[in-house]
């Protein structure tokens, strides 16, 4: 019979109780699980709740359970529906009736929603160190390749060229926003429901400023309502984790193209590459296609959690059973991304002739020639209409702006004069750049500065 059986006249039948189960999932949080009740079961003591050999007996028999699961030797029973119930009957049964008294002042509502987010903290934190490792790999590939130029692209089309360091840079700023968001779900989920018991708190003299303290809370929740039906952490978490994912898809997705024979600027490591089973010649992008893939799977997650979440009444529902599946799937699924986006970025090999030879094509000094004409007095706007023509005119005899003669140009406007073949160099106008946040070399050496700087606050803080 269930905990409940006293209220009870019959047992739920097999099947509802493996559809109400949730440990097959919520197993995984037994550390956590452990940590709470110890923490209970002191506080208990301390407040002459409970005898002092009660909880002695309580936490030993917790940290021998704790063995037997780490050593693979604990049996996990589906009758007992959740890792809570499972862990409690073992206790009973090995230390006997100080073993029922732990969960005096307690509900599952209040322990469930302790043990998640510990889980969340430490998930966070883990996120956070695989974050940082990126970033120092993408950093790395900036310093190791300072003048490499390849094209930058909008609509995929050529537009401008830029440094490679730079291009690497900008996905270490959105690797470092995604840390923020880590630090802020774990910032949300660090505090402490403990105590509240099933929703209205407890007639029990408990201590909830001392359990929140042993298990590394920073802070009480104030509302019991709230703390046991609360799951504001685990949407924060698992939007983290979406946007994260979403940043490792659009840098997954350029290393997929790099490495086509269209671009031909990187190559992947063959440790992070595949053959096909037809086809002798092929290596595939296979890991960044699937980190790509995974990323619907971590948005779908969150998704699950907001619907679930739309509807509910104060304080705990059943639903909040389906709260745990998709926030540890996220999680899982960024971290094995993250080290996967980690080794490719550390062992790809880059192209700087094809990348240079890319960027010499497309007309890519366009803007640059506009410029020219602007600072000389010419208005930006019939600036660009005349290099326009320019354009025009090269795509009609197939060749690139530094085919054009000094003729050519002046045939469109007097302001042109030799040294307008400066303006057609791709080191000049990449140098050039040397506003805040350019691509300039001046201006990337000061932003990869301000990347280390950044990285450092945050390797500090893990």
């Amino acid at each position: 019979m269930a905990l409940w059986s006293g209220r009870f006249t019959q047992d739920v039948s097999e099947f509802t109780q493996r559809f109400g189960a949730s440990l097959p999932v919520d197993k995984a949080l037994y550390a956590q699980d452990i940590a709470g009740s110890q923490a209970h079961a002191r506080m208990l003591a301390a407040r002459g709740v409970i005898s002092d050999a009660d909880a002695a007996a309580i936490v030993q028999g917790l940290d021998d359970i704790k063995v037997s699961i780490e050593a693979g030797e604990f049996v996990f029973d589906i009758n007992d529906e959740d890792i809570h119930m499972s862990i409690e009957r073992e206790l009973i049964a090995r230390i006997g009736e100080a073993g029922a008294r732990l969960h005096t002042g307690r509900s599952r509502n209040d322990q469930v929603a302790t043990d998640t987010r510990l889980f969340a903290k430490q998930r966070c934190a883990d996120l956070m160190a695989a974050n940082v490792a990126l970033r120092q790999a993408l950093i790395a590939q900036a310093e190791a390749h300072p003048d490499v130029i390849l094209p930058g692209y909008t609509h995929l089309q050529h537009a401008q060229p830029v440094l490679f360091s730079h291009h690497m840079l900008a996905y270490v700023w959105m690797l470092t926003r995604d840390f923020e968001r880590l630090s802020a779900a774990q910032h949300a989920a660090d505090a402490s429901p403990l105590g509240s018991a099933a929703l209205a708190g407890t007639t029990y003299p408990l201590d909830r400023q001392m359990t929140a303290e042993a298990l590394g809370f920073s802070r009480v929740i104030p509302n019991s309502l709230d703390a046991v039906s609360d799951r504001d952490f685990l949407l924060d978490l698992s939007y983290a984790c979406s946007v994260s994912c979403m940043h490792l898809s659009r840098l997954c997705e350029e290393l997929v193209l790099w490495s086509s024979s269209e671009f031909n600027f990187i190559e992947l490591s063959d440790a992070f590459s595949t053959g096909s089973s037809i086809m002798p010649q092929k290596k595939n992008p296979d890991f960044a296609e699937l980190i790509r893939g995974k990323t619907g799977r971590v948005v779908g997650d969150l998704m699950a959690l907001l619907v679930t979440m739309k509807g509910l009444p104060l304080a705990y529902n059943k639903d909040l059973q389906e709260d745990k599946e998709g926030a540890i799937d996220a999680a899982r699924t960024l971290e094995d991304c993250l080290m996967c986006a980690t080794g490719m970025i550390e062992t790809m090999d880059i192209k700087p002739d094809n990348m240079l030879a890319q960027a010499q094509k497309g007309h890519l000094a366009a803007t640059d020639v506009a410029d020219y004409l602007a600072k000389k007095g010419m208005p930006f706007r019939r600036a660009h209409e005349v290099v326009g023509h320019l354009v025009l005119l090269c795509e009609q005899r197939g060749c690139n702006l530094n085919d054009l003669t000094l003729d050519d140009f002046r045939a469109e406007s007097d302001l042109f004069e030799a040294d307008i073949t400066a303006a057609l160099d791709m080191e000049s106008i990449v140098a050039a750049r040397t506003t805040e946040g350019g691509t300039g070399h001046q201006a990337v050496s000061v932003q990869l500065a301000r990347a280390k700087e950044a990285l450092a606050a945050d390797e500090a803080n893990l």
